[in-house]
């Protein structure tokens, strides 16, 4: 089974990714709290290959959401984990066209009814990136009851700001040049 061309698509860092390890990896200390990661840092370039493994269940990869080099980020993504996720998609498009986004994509995820949902932001700063991601999941939460995260966040570390790839297409949204937000 090959990677879909569509997932393969996805803005985001390629000169490295992650790759799960089901043991704690590092220890990090953040805001008080202590974060056991399970993800490896693998400095070589995703490739289609390494996608490839994921998507037959080999292995278990994530992409960082924070272009590091640049301090930017090209996605603000809805980490949905809950009972509806068609419910979801549809509020969650309904806002994204009303507040001038465009340009979206949710994914399946591992799990049944977990959904990625990949807003195509562009260039964008990672403070405005996680604020914008906040003020969208407050309006949301005014519709349906929050089983989502957004990321990028601070409220985890800077290393935890990772997603493993999606599986396949839910469904996507492909606008005008002239949104909002774009």
């Amino acid at each position: 089974m090959a990677y879909n061309v569509d997932i393969a698509m996805i803005k985001m860092n390629r000169n490295y990714y992650f790759e799960y390890r089901g043991k704690i990896v590092t220890k990090i200390n953040y805001k008080g709290r202590t974060f056991f990661d399970k993800y490896e840092k693998i400095e070589r370039p995703l490739t289609l290959q390494v996608m490839n493994e994921h998507i037959e269940r080999k292995k278990i990869i994530a992409h960082d959401l924070i272009n590091r080099q640049r301090n930017i980020v090209e996605n603000i993504v809805f980490d949905y984990n809950g009972i509806d996720p068609e419910r979801f998609w549809n509020r969650a498009s309904l806002l994204l066209r009303e507040e001038g986004f465009l340009n979206f994509t949710a994914y399946h995820s591992k799990t049944r009814g977990h959904l990625h949902l990949y807003i195509h932001k562009g260039h964008t700063t990672v403070a405005e990136a996680i604020q914008l991601g906040k003020a969208l999941s407050m309006k949301l939460a005014t519709k349906l009851p929050k089983q989502w995260r957004v990321f990028p966040t601070d409220e985890l570390p800077s290393e935890f700001n990772i997603l493993n790839l999606p599986y396949e297409l839910y469904k996507k949204e492909r606008g005008a040049s002239w949104a909002r937000h774009m």
